[in-house]
């Protein structure tokens, strides 16, 4: 990455270990009011079910449009301004928010409040590319998984913690993250280091580049990208399958929400372990290894869910789709190897625009096949989504192989052009 940058990395154990808690609080903040925030739509509804459910879907694809605008700005914003200040300004923007819907008179407010969410979230692009910074290329896979396990850990107890807090109210939650989040903010300035140096940055910011498709033009002057995009776009699209998992499981095998909280929370688990073992893995066996060990294992996983006759085959196949989690980190490490230093926060501007792009139109296309399906009742083709969602890993597995060499793509210097 160039010497600009060997003074922040002398510290960079503790700016990567506070990425990672920002993040965590991210995907917490998230996991906290997911299981409320419906639950007071159905409040401000008058219990009309058919009306909050419209409402609440409109408020989830607002939130996932916000993100895929949001993504690219503020990657940019990064590569010229630094990344500290876009993290610090995203997490004190974000406690505002969860104020905001802890306040919300009603259902306008909270819609409000989410499409917030959706832009300060997006700052992951920025918190992405400090990783980057401060990382070798040879340990960059490993940070990316360390800081990859916050989702695992957000997903697994952030519902639970907000259904918790939400039996001494519905809009305790929300103050809790709230608090979460200036704490974030506090951590932050007293911790955190910017990673960019001044004379690697942008000199302006150009608002062509930040449109949230245009940013994926930086694909087209590094078509080295293009196997690696493709492959996260496949994999990103594959985890929206899970938006039908509680309604597959209620069909198929009669899961109570207990139970389908603990197959959430177990999957969430071990996705958390397999992230932590990135780096270690990537060392004994290759990058390209750990990517077929991830892909491969997720699809025979969603295999096997979709065939499960019984409830407890269906659970046996959680680990493998947990260990999936594993393949991306190498990719997006491999990505990142790719361009310039000044060039990170955009391309994981572009990262953060696909993800949204999928959380877009991957529940629709999933819940829509799984409509068609439970409508047919024929067995084992209401596991469509998941064979779907197998389909999605093997391409993402043979575009990633094909993209990346026994040793992992290589480095480029700070200054070099592709």
């Amino acid at each position: 990455m160039g010497e600009a940058f060997a003074p922040e990395r002398a510290r960079r154990p503790a700016a990567v270990r506070f990425i990672f808690v920002t993040m965590l609080l991210d995907w917490l903040v998230v996991g906290i009011v997911s299981p409320v925030v419906p639950t007071l739509i159905v409040q401000f509804m008058g219990g009309k079910m058919d009306t909050a459910s419209l409402i609440s879907g409109s408020i989830g694809t607002a939130f996932a449009v916000m993100q895929l605008i949001a993504s690219p700005i503020l990657g940019l914003l990064s590569d010229r301004f630094g990344r500290r200040p876009v993290i610090l300004i995203s997490t004190a923007g974000a406690a505002v928010e969860c104020l905001i819907l802890a306040l919300a008179p009603n259902v306008w407010w909270l819609f409000v409040g989410r499409v917030l969410t959706g832009i300060t979230t997006a700052s992951a692009t920025a918190s992405a590319a400090y990783i980057a910074d401060v990382t070798t290329p040879e340990k960059r896979a490993a940070a990316f998984g360390l800081v990859g396990a916050s989702f695992g850990v957000g997903f697994a107890v952030g519902p639970a913690v907000g259904g918790l807090l939400a039996n001494f109210g519905l809009r305790v939650p929300f103050y809790a993250a709230a608090g979460l989040m200036i704490a974030s903010t506090l951590y932050g300035l007293f911790v955190l280091p910017e990673s960019l140096a001044p004379e690697a940055r942008h000199k302006e910011f150009a608002w062509a580049r930040a449109n949230p498709l245009g940013s994926l033009k930086l694909v087209r002057r590094h078509r080295d990208l293009f196997g690696l995009v493709i492959a996260l776009f496949c994999s990103n699209l594959a985890v929206q399958s899970f938006s039908v998992f509680v309604l597959f499981t209620i069909y198929r095998f009669s899961w109570s929400a207990v139970e389908n909280g603990i197959g959430l929370g177990f999957f969430g688990a071990i996705t958390v372990v397999a992230m932590t073992l990135v780096g270690k893995l990537i060392a004994r066996f290759g990058a390209r290894a750990v990517v077929v060990a991830g892909f491969g294992l997720g699809a025979i996983g969603f295999l096997v869910y979709g065939f499960a006759p019984t409830g407890i085959i269906f659970a046996c196949a959680l680990p493998l789709t947990g260990i999936w989690a594993i393949a991306g980190a190498p990719v997006q490490s491999a990505m990142s190897q790719h361009v310039t230093a000044s060039e990170q926060g955009e391309l994981q501007g572009a990262i953060g625009s696909m993800r949204s792009i999928s959380q877009i139109i991957g529940p629709a296309f999933f819940s829509l096949v799984f409509a068609l399906v439970s409508a047919k009742g024929i067995y084992p083709l209401v596991g469509a989504p998941w064979f779907f969602g197998a389909l999605l890993l093997v391409g993402a597995m043979i575009f990633a192989v094909r993209s990346i060499g026994a040793k992992g793509a290589p480095a480029i210097e700070a200054g070099a052009v592709t």
